[in-house]
C-alpha cells in the first residue's frame, strides 16, 4: 500500500486539527451565547453543527490529498466488505458490557441501582427506540468517528506507538469538549467542569480513545463507530451520572483497554511506520 511521505502526513494532520477545532469552537461558543437549553432553539442549531466539527476537518483533508494527488497515510484502514468488517459487532457488545458492568458493580457496592427507567423516559422523549437509537448514532459516532480514527489517528500511527497515538488523541478529544460545559442544556454542563463528575467525564476519553483505536486498527470506521455508539447508548440507558458510577466505568475500560493492547497480536503490529530518520523530519 502506498503511504504519504512524512512532511504530506504531518501536513494532513495540522489541517484537521484547525479545520476541526475551529469548526466546533466557533459553533459551540457561539451557542454558549444563546438562550434557551443545548436542544431548543435558537441554540439547537449550532449546538447540532458543532459536534460535526472532526467530520468536517476529515473531509478538508481529503479534498487537500485529492488536490495534491497525494497518496493515502500510513495505518489507514480502508471500508470493505470483509470478515474483519464483523468485528464491529463484538466490539460493540465489548463497549456496552464495559458499561453495564461498571453500573452493576457500582450497585453492588452500595452506589445507585441500575435503572432502566430514566432511559425509557428518553427513548419516549426522542420518539421511540428507532429515532432514539438513529440519534445516538449520528451525533457522536458518525460526527466524530471519520475524523478522529479515520483521519487523526492513522497520521499519528504514522509516527508512534497504539498508546501513544491513543493518548495524544485522547487530550485533544478531552479539549474539543470543553465548550459543551458552557452550554445549558448539555450533560457536561450538568456535571460542572469544576466538579468530579466534569473531571471523571474528560479523563474518560482516555480509555475510550485507546478502544476506539484498537478498534479502528482491527476493522475501520465502522468498528470505532460501534464502539463509541455502544458506550454512549449504554451510558444514556443506564443514566450513568453519579461519581461512583463514573468512577467504575472509568477503572472498567482502563483495564480492558489494557489488556487488549497488551495482547500479543498487539504487540506484534504495535510498531510506527516510519523509521528514525523519517520521524526526526517530523520534528
Amino acid at each position: 500500500m502506498t503511504t504519504a511521505t512524512p512532511a504530506r502526513q504531518h501536513d494532513g494532520l495540522t489541517t484537521f486539527w484547525i479545520v476541526t477545532f475551529a469548526w466546533t469552537f466557533a459553533f459551540w461558543l457561539f451557542g454558549s451565547t444563546l438562550d434557551g437549553p443545548a436542544m431548543t432553539s435558537p441554540t439547537l442549531v449550532p449546538y447540532l453543527l458543532g459536534g460535526f466539527g472532526p467530520a468536517i476537518g476529515a473531509i478538508a483533508v481529503r479534498i487537500r490529498r485529492q488536490r495534491r494527488r497525494q497518496p493515502i497515510p500510513a495505518h489507514t484502514v480502508r471500508l470493505r466488505l470483509r470478515p474483519r468488517l464483523f468485528w464491529a459487532l463484538p466490539l460493540l457488545a465489548l463497549a456496552s458490557g464495559t458499561v453495564l458492568a461498571a453500573a452493576l458493580l457500582a450497585e453492588f457496592l452500595g452506589g445507585p441501582a441500575t435503572s432502566l427507567t430514566e432511559g425509557r423516559e428518553l427513548i419516549a422523549t426522542a420518539g421511540g427506540t428507532v429515532p432514539f437509537l438513529i440519534s445516538m448514532l449520528i451525533g457522536g459516532p458518525l460526527a466524530e468517528e471519520p475524523g478522529w480514527r479515520g483521519t487523526a489517528y492513522p497520521r499519528l500511527r504514522a509516527s508512534m506507538s497504539r498508546l501513544r497515538a491513543g493518548l495524544l488523541l485522547g487530550a485533544a478529544w478531552a479539549v474539543w469538549h470543553l465548550p459543551l460545559f458552557f452550554i445549558d442544556g448539555t450533560l457536561q454542563s450538568e456535571f460542572g467542569l469544576v466538579s468530579w463528575s466534569g473531571l471523571l467525564f474528560t479523563l474518560s476519553v482516555f480509555p475510550m480513545a485507546l478502544l476506539t483505536g484498537y478498534a479502528y486498527e482491527l476493522a475501520g470506521v465502522a468498528a470505532s463507530v460501534a464502539v463509541h455508539f455502544g458506550v454512549n447508548t449504554t451510558i444514556a440507558l443506564l443514566t450513568i451520572k453519579a461519581p461512583a458510577a463514573q468512577a467504575l466505568v472509568l477503572v472498567v475500560q482502563i483495564i480492558v483497554a489494557a489488556a487488549l493492547l497488551a495482547s500479543p497480536r498487539n504487540r506484534g503490529q504495535d510498531r510506527p511506520a516510519l523509521n528514525h530518520r523519517e520521524m526526526a523530519d517530523l520534528r
